[in-house]
């Protein structure tokens, strides 16, 4: 299985951009590493103060984010978001089940599996009519959506600490909104990616995309290739679904000799 959380990444002229599977890989490591630490935290008791802190705030986010761009300029290259949405929500939907049956601490209810997956639909769905939106105009407003909606959770819409729309109490008491980005009464999960404001930066990277593709100079830059980091970003799904029953043994076995 070689499937990829964020489709394909062949270009129109034919040759692969070698360059965003590297960085895709890359970024692969880095929430490999990130989610070892997190397990030595949360699941084995290790102190780490720092990781709950900002820099660990800040480590997870920039990969994230970053993954999440590369996705939306990743989907603009495949013609089958529609196939893929499904597989990626149906992966996630399995992921659910697991963590629920095995782990139900670690619950997982809508994480970037369900997120990436509902991305891909929804592209499918209006890319067609988003492509009319001039490509600087849709990365633009996307990025200021993004800003904008980055608090929804948190029960306000603005930018940053700054409030200027304080959302209603009754969008956060139904237990089905959730993956819009209003959680409800009691409402967790261990990963947790909803719509907004992370559809935003999804479609920020189809912009970039479109952006990149009418540079040849840039595109063909991008077929330059990182051979560890270039394979690994071919790989991101099914190393993502194992990844964490390497760790957690990882962590087991690292604990017994610590």
């Amino acid at each position: 299985m070689s499937e990829r959380m964020d489709g394909t990444n062949k270009s129109a002229s034919g040759g692969r951009l070698e360059l965003v599977d590297a960085l895709r890989g890359l970024l692969l490591v880095n929430m490999i590493a990130y989610h070892l630490f997190y397990d030595l935290t949360v699941l084995f008791g290790l102190k780490m103060t720092w990781f709950w802190d900002w820099p660990g705030q800040l480590w997870q986010s920039l990969v994230a984010g970053s993954f999440i761009l590369i996705s939306g300029f990743s989907s603009r290259l495949s013609r089958k978001n529609g196939r893929r949405g499904l597989l990626l929500l149906g992966c996630g939907m399995l992921l659910s089940l697991v963590t629920w049956v095995v782990m139900p601490g670690q619950l997982i209810r809508f994480g970037v599996l369900h997120f990436l997956g509902t991305a891909a639909l929804l592209w499918a769905l209006l890319g067609r009519w988003l492509d009319r939106v001039p490509a600087g105009v849709l990365l633009g407003v996307g990025l200021l959506l993004f800003c904008l909606t980055w608090g929804t959770q948190n029960g306000f819409w603005g930018c940053g600490v700054l409030r200027l729309v304080s959302l209603p109490d009754s969008w956060y008491t139904s237990r089905w909104l959730f993956p819009l980005g209003f959680p409800g009464p009691n409402f967790y999960s261990a990963d947790y990616f909803p719509l907004l404001p992370w559809f935003f930066l999804y479609l920020s990277g189809t912009a970039v995309q479109r952006l990149v593709a009418a540079r040849p100079a840039l595109l063909h830059r991008l077929k330059t290739r990182i051979p560890f980091f270039s394979v690994c970003g071919r790989h991101t799904l099914i190393v993502y679904l194992l990844h964490q029953p390497v760790l957690y043994g990882l962590c087991l076995a690292l604990m017994q000799l610590w």
